[in-house]
């Protein structure tokens, strides 16, 4: 099995490539989407993230760690070896599968990029993420910028980069020709 992480910065265009990943008949997994599990359904996370938080509403959370460096990382502490447990679990349990891939704005800061054998990382022009940001989060110019500023540029940590600043047809046709070179 090839492990792939597929990862870039918030508004990038990771959920549509996942999208088109999946429908090409790979298993794909995302992070994100685990990380609203543990905080709907994981009564431990629940705890720690309220005794810290003192809610575990996320929109209200957001507010708090993308404008205090110190709460993000108190809640990274919290999350970050949840999901370590579960990529772990997708690996093994899908261990017979050509491909997996993994889905995480922050595999690299999460300290997860050993976990995988490759990483894909798709990637917009700053103008363009704050835009699509914007207009998906209903965020204003601040708002977005803070988000957009907590995390890394992680272009040069990966071989396998897309660019996505055009069309859904360009990115689909830029992800099949990749998949090429990567699964190969």
């Amino acid at each position: 099995m090839i492990k792939i992480g597929i990862t870039g910065n918030i508004a990038s265009g990771k959920s549509q490539a996942q999208k088109i990943i999946s429908s090409l008949g790979y298993k794909v997994f995302d992070l994100d989407m685990t990380v609203h599990e543990l905080f709907e359904k994981n009564e431990e996370v629940q705890n720690k993230i309220i005794e810290k938080f003192k809610t575990t509403d996320r929109k209200k959370i957001a507010e708090i760690v993308f404008s205090d460096v110190v709460k993000k990382c108190e809640l990274e502490n919290i999350i970050h070896p949840e999901l370590k447990k579960y990529i772990q679990k997708v690996f093994f349990e899908y261990k017979d599968e050509k491909a997996v891939f993994v889905s995480g704005a922050t595999i690299f800061e999460a300290g997860f990029e050993n976990f995988f054998d490759k990483i894909l990382l798709i990637e917009a022009e700053k103008e363009l993420k704050i835009e699509r940001l914007k207009k998906r989060n209903n965020l204003n110019d601040f708002e977005a910028n803070l988000r957009l500023n907590s995390q890394n540029d992680n272009v040069n940590k990966t071989r396998y980069v897309i660019y996505n600043n055009t069309t859904l047809d360009d990115l689909e046709k830029n992800i099949k020709n990749i998949l090429k070179i990567m699964l190969d």
